[in-house]
């Protein structure tokens, strides 16, 4: 999908315009903290993989819908995935070597 169609039917796009129309293309409504989900996806990225980025911010989306989470629900959530990511950072770990009750309290 990707391709200069895209870009030329849409012009010069900045990320407020992206996130007004993607909301719009999902048919859905709410706002977005993205200097929140960038953090989210830089601590992802540099302390356990790049790859883990996406998915972390998708995963805390999900969560956040699941929880029909509030801003500063979100904010918690947030903050709790950043924690476990910047455990990740440095040493290796496992996911045994983590105690849930201590990264989050976001319900």
């Amino acid at each position: 999908m990707r391709g200069t169609a895209s870009r030329t039917t849409l012009g010069c796009v900045t990320l407020h315009d992206w996130i007004d129309e993607l909301c719009d293309i999902l048919d859905i409504e709410t706002e977005v903290d993205e200097g929140l989900i960038l953090e989210l996806a830089k601590e992802a990225a540099h302390n356990v993989e790049r790859v883990a980025a996406p998915i972390s911010t998708y995963l805390l989306g999900f969560a956040a819908g699941v929880k029909g989470a509030d801003p500063e629900a979100v904010e918690r959530l947030a903050g709790a995935a950043m924690a476990l990511a910047e455990k990740f950072g440095g040493d290796e770990v496992s996911a045994d070597d983590f105690d849930e009750a201590d990264l989050v309290e976001a319900e």
